[in-house]
């Protein structure tokens, strides 16, 4: 039941690589709720925080695909560091816009556009990257240290911003994540490069364009696979309200319940991450990956109708706990169905599907709110995922009736016996 830190103490190269993630992923979560409070802050408008959403969504799908094919063609440490390192000189951006007298929000806007283009091509390179650097009897230790380093992130992340949002505002929060992303950079420079090895010449390849093609046909023709992306899209597009924290945050008269109610997402997740070994007996990974959306939207649901802010937290609580449920059946049907020699696009296609429904939700939730008030714009949209990740369930029958390969393949041994 203990967590495996094997490879932390014997793989260096992976040890570095962790470090640099552990500390820039924090930096990243103060940053995700300093955004939107900075923006609520200067326009003390939902509809503005929500246009965030809008604004990163083109970089997501435009990078997330051409991110996933690039990473699967060059050095994965070199386009590891320089995402980050771009990413550094955005945060610096957005620092020096807060330090202004008069804050500008199109720069607010600009900077977090490209700092979403960067992280497009962050995330394949970085899970490639880690795949090469672990050995293979280290991979299930490695999977379940990232899940824990990601959690502790969004737990730790949005408390910390609240704290330093309420001392120093956005400035003290931009400063942490920039010192962040130079004590990663710093990591990643000591990851040694004969861990890494070489990539194929680009003359062995198909053409970039080709590769993508390649995996976006593989994708479409699985329905167990568009399954989990639309499952995931709309249970985020109706039903995120991360938009409308800093409105619920000023309702309540203390800055710090911002990052409370972004901790508490995560505090669900990371509790039934922590009991989750019941669900390497499901076998049913479709069914339960609807189910479990389905109960997120009705935690959402409950929360536009929460009387105080305890029971905000619980209900929010209850919803992460049941996004990551349905999180690691979906991921259970990609690494069953995908091929490794697909593994880079894909991984692109799988960011846009989980980064663009929040996206759109934010949006959503803002322009709601501005138009019908914060409640009725958080349990109207649960009530449309709900309906929603229903329907997929019955538009998608191979992807409700989806079993995990082990299973069919014992279903096939009883009948032939």
């Amino acid at each position: 039941m203990l967590l495996d830190i094997g490879p932390l103490r014997h793989n260096t190269a992976f040890r570095r690589l962790f470090a640099s993630q552990f500390i820039s992923g924090l930096g990243t979560m103060v940053s995700y709720v300093a955004v939107p409070w900075q923006l609520y802050e200067l326009t003390h408008s939902n509809a503005q925080v929500g246009l965030l959403g809008l604004v990163q969504l083109v970089p997501v799908v435009l990078c997330g695909l051409l991110g996933g094919a690039v990473a699967d063609r060059v050095d994965r440490k070199r386009l590891l560091i320089a995402s980050e390192a771009l990413m550094a000189l955005c945060l610096a951006g957005l620092l020096a816009n807060a330090l202004a007298a008069a804050p500008s929000v199109l720069a607010i806007y600009a900077l977090v556009a490209v700092l979403q283009g960067a992280s497009g091509f962050h995330r394949p390179a970085l899970e490639a990257l880690t795949q090469k650097l672990a050995r293979p009897e280290e991979f299930a230790a490695v999977a379940a240290l990232s899940s824990v380093r990601g959690t502790v992130g969004m737990v730790a992340g949005p408390a910390l911003a609240g704290l330093l949002l309420a001392r120093w505002g956005a400035v003290g929060a931009y400063l942490f994540d920039f010192v962040t992303f130079l004590a990663a950079l710093f990591f990643l420079a000591r990851i040694p490069r004969a861990a890494i090895g070489t990539v194929g010449e680009p003359g062995e390849r198909p053409h970039l364009l080709a590769d993508l093609a390649e995996g976006l046909r593989f994708a479409w023709a699985r329905p167990e696979l568009m399954g989990t992306y639309i499952v995931d899209i709309v249970a985020m597009a109706f039903a995120f309200p991360v938009a409308l924290f800093p409105a619920m945050a000023a309702a309540d008269g203390r800055t710090e319940s911002v990052g409370w109610l972004l901790s508490a997402m995560s505090v669900g997740a990371l509790a039934i991450g922590l009991f989750s070994g019941w669900t390497g007996k499901v076998t049913r990974h479709g069914r339960a990956a609807v189910i479990a959306a389905a109960v997120w939207a009705l935690g959402i649901v409950a929360l536009g109708f929460a009387p105080s802010l305890m029971w905000g937290l619980a209900c929010l609580a209850a919803a992460g706990a049941a996004d990551m449920v349905s999180g690691v059946f979906r991921g259970t049907i990609w690494n069953q169905t995908i091929p490794n020699t697909l593994r880079g696009r894909l991984a692109g296609i799988e960011m846009i599907s989980y980064l663009t429904g929040p996206l759109i939700g934010n949006t959503r939730a803002g322009f709601m709110a501005d138009a019908w008030g914060v409640s009725p714009a958080i349990w109207i949209g649960g009530v449309i995922c709900l309906v929603g990740v229903i329907a997929t369930g019955f538009a998608l029958p191979r992807f409700w009736a989806y079993r995990s390969s082990t299973a069919q393949a014992t279903a096939a041994d009883t009948v032939a016996a």
